[in-house]
């Protein structure tokens, strides 16, 4: 087994985390970038690329 400890960037400050039970927010360094992240998508600044799962002309039936 290798002892090398797997690092990763913070996808939102791009700090180095150890991804290890020491780092409990991890990909992230901190609750903070968490709650950034989350705010994000949230606000649909972050979206994945694709087709809407409902059409635009339906959209009207789920609101």
């Amino acid at each position: 087994m290798s002892t090398r400890e797997l690092k990763v960037n913070c996808p939102t400050c791009k700090e180095i985390v150890p991804w290890t039970d020491a780092s409990p927010h991890r990909p992230f360094c901190s609750s903070r970038c968490k709650l950034i992240d989350f705010g994000e998508w949230a606000s649909e600044r972050n979206t994945i690329a694709g087709e809407p799962v409902i059409p635009d002309d339906e959209q009207d039936d789920y609101r």
